[in-house]
């Protein structure tokens, strides 16, 4: 039975370490389009018009952490969404979905809305 080179395990374990800590480290914050916010701000102000504010804080809310899975279904769904929706705006949101802060984002913007409408 061969045996391993001197340092083999720590090595391999020093490169599982830096692979698992690049797999959980924050995205470095780049700034939206001018385009993008202006299509959340759309989003927002539609929310808030139907009186959805609340609800639709929670839903965000609640989804935080499987916005990468929306923004994956909405990329499978484009061609059928397309139907209803500009292909363009509904790529567009599957590719903010895939960002870490575009529903916390998107969340105060709707809530920036709400009170300014009912002060």
């Amino acid at each position: 039975m061969a045996s391993l080179p001197k340092g083999f395990l720590s090595q391999k374990l020093n490169g599982l370490q830096s692979k698992f800590r690049e797999a959980f480290a924050p995205e470095p914050a780049e700034p939206l389009s001018s385009a993008d916010l202006a299509l959340l701000e759309r989003a927002a102000d539609v929310i808030v018009q139907r009186g959805m504010a609340i609800p639709a804080v929670l839903f965000l809310e609640s989804l935080g952490p499987m916005n990468f899975l929306g923004s994956q279904a909405l990329h499978f769904f484009t061609p059928i969404l397309s139907v209803v929706f500009e292909q363009r705006d509904v790529e567009r949101v599957a590719l903010l979905l895939e960002r870490r802060d575009t529903l916390s984002r998107l969340s105060a913007l709707i809530e920036t809305r709400e009170h300014e409408r009912h002060p």
